[in-house]
């Protein structure tokens, strides 16, 4: 008869109907978790300098922009301060990481030149098109469109001038000084960079297009080599004595140090450092003065290299995006494995089945009454499971903060469940459980203090997720959600049940 009650009792017939939908739902959209559970990168991106709050959302929105356009999934970008950008993005392999990264790094400035003339930058593209494979190549294919006054620019300077090279840049080392080794220096200057004798080597190319000055390194003092770096904004040190770069710097000349990876080519090397695309050998057709708006980036490798498809991924979204409005530098990446996300998950999941254990064993010792303690126990379940159906629905990412925020919601959950129980119980000496006015009026008094309590924890989590980021705001959001689902669904349910159990106790 009181189950029949009490499945007719209308808050506890919505917590049952929360609760089936709630598990309806995280089995029809499935969880998604946060990096550090589900495996993921988070990289912390530093600004050159400090900026204001509407530069600090530009460049949020353009690399958000880049990164959605790589089809990354679950990506979160959050401002820290005036200088720093926390990044983090779930569910992706190294290698999917190693791409953000090279698209974060990328400051998109775009320029390309033919025989040290710039005939078109950033502002002349037009167009985009998707990224291709050409089996006749044997490359990834990125086309673009450039501006008509920029074509016939080209057309001018590439009048008769069959296979000379043309050269397409990102990010180049503008007003620098490379001190490259010997080996490096002929290579730039030989006729893999070159084409045909009439054309300029490459090192002249550079310093009449971008005042790059490439000096081979010869044994020259630290004096010469600061005398060679004065007014220029850095001096890049390319596979030369490392001791170099300590001695420049505490001369205060900004120096940075590049080394080939395993594996690389020298003349990738090159390219790499200086943001090379090419050089492409120019042919006949384009050399008649006609102008032509359509160009070309290509990435040579097979169809099946992954890698050599990211990185025209990677140009593509930069072309498309087009520079920042300031630069950007990746300051520190931290990986985590798939494998370890999952056992984190089992970790907490175990906690959890034990938390739960631990809670239901310390009310049944605090009442000694398995009727109370069971539906404490069911009552806080119903209440994880009600969260993770809304954090499904709404497609939050768990993460461990996030989690935090679920047990500190049930931990409330408990002492509220307990402050009804009490009252219930407290009034039984002096007036039957079953008098109306009686219950009402002690159940006023009990969430009288659960209204209270959870006014207090709601301003107070509102105040962590508007102003703090990071782990603390999933915390926030997590618990906030645990304690409207407590007050207004499992409390009111758990006040019914309760006050029908212990009713059978006289």
């Amino acid at each position: 008869m009181n189950l029949k009650k009490l499945l007719l009792n209308g808050r506890v017939l919505l917590l049952i109907l929360v609760i089936v939908g709630s598990i309806l739902t995280i089995i029809a959209q499935g969880i998604t978790y946060g990096l550090d559970i589900s495996g993921g990168v988070e990289i912390t991106v530093q600004l050159e300098k400090p900026v204001d709050q509407s530069t600090m959302e530009e460049v949020r929105i353009s690399l958000e922009n880049r990164l959605n356009t790589l089809g990354v999934k679950d990506i979160t970008l959050e401002p820290w301060g005036d200088q720093i950008i926390k990044i983090r993005v779930a569910n992706v392999t190294e290698e999917e990481a190693n791409s953000i990264i090279d698209t974060i790094n990328r400051q998109g400035v775009f320029y390309a030149e033919f025989n040290g003339v710039i005939f078109a930058t950033g502002a002349d593209i037009k167009r985009v098109d998707q990224v291709s494979y050409e089996p006749r190549e044997g490359a990834w294919i990125v086309p673009f469109s450039i501006s008509k006054e920029a074509a016939e620019k080209f057309a001018q300077l590439a009048l008769g001038k069959v296979g000379y090279p043309v050269d397409i840049f990102l990010d180049p080392p503008v007003n620098s000084t490379l001190i490259v080794s010997q080996e490096i220096y002929t290579l730039m200057n030989s006729n893999e960079f070159q084409f045909v004798p009439d054309a300029k080597p490459l090192p002249q190319r550079l310093k009449e297009a971008f005042n790059i000055d490439v000096v081979p390194y010869t044994n020259q003092s630290i004096d010469e080599i600061a005398k060679l770096a004065q007014g220029k904004e850095k001096v890049i040190l390319v596979g030369v004595n490392g001791e170099l770069e300590s001695t420049l710097k505490n001369l205060g000349i900004k120096v940075e140090r590049r080394e080939p990876r395993a594996g690389e080519a020298a003349d990738e090397f090159i390219r790499r450092i200086l943001g090379l695309y090419g050089p492409y050998r120019l042919q006949e057709g384009l050399t008649t003065g006609e102008p032509h708006t359509e160009l070309a980036i290509s990435i040579g490798g097979s169809k099946e290299d992954i890698a050599a498809m990211r990185q025209a991924q990677v140009v593509s979204v930069v072309l498309r995006s087009g520079s920042l409005p300031v630069k950007v530098f990746v300051e520190g990446v931290n990986y985590i494995p798939p494998t370890l996300g999952e056992q984190f998950r089992k970790q907490v999941v175990q906690a959890g089945i034990v938390a739960l254990l631990v809670v239901g064993l310390i009310v049944y010792l605090h009442y000694r009454k398995a009727r109370i303690a069971i539906p404490v126990v069911l009552t806080s379940l119903s209440e994880v499971i009600a969260i993770l159906g809304v954090a499904a629905l709404i497609r939050w990412n768990l993460d461990l903060p996030s989690i935090a925020g679920i047990i500190a919601a049930i931990g409330t959950g408990v002492d509220q469940q307990i402050v009804i129980t009490d009252e219930l119980l407290g009034g039984r000496k002096k007036e039957k459980i079953t008098k109306r006015s009686g219950v009402l009026k002690r159940m006023g008094r009990a969430f009288f203090v659960i209204w209270a309590s959870a006014t207090t924890t709601i301003v107070a989590m509102s105040f962590l997720f508007k102003f703090f980021v990071g782990g603390l705001r999933g915390f926030a959001f997590t618990t906030i959600l645990g304690v409207l689902i407590g007050i207004l669904i499992t409390r009111p349910a758990y006040a019914e049940i309760a006050k029908v159990l212990l009713s059978e106790e006289r």
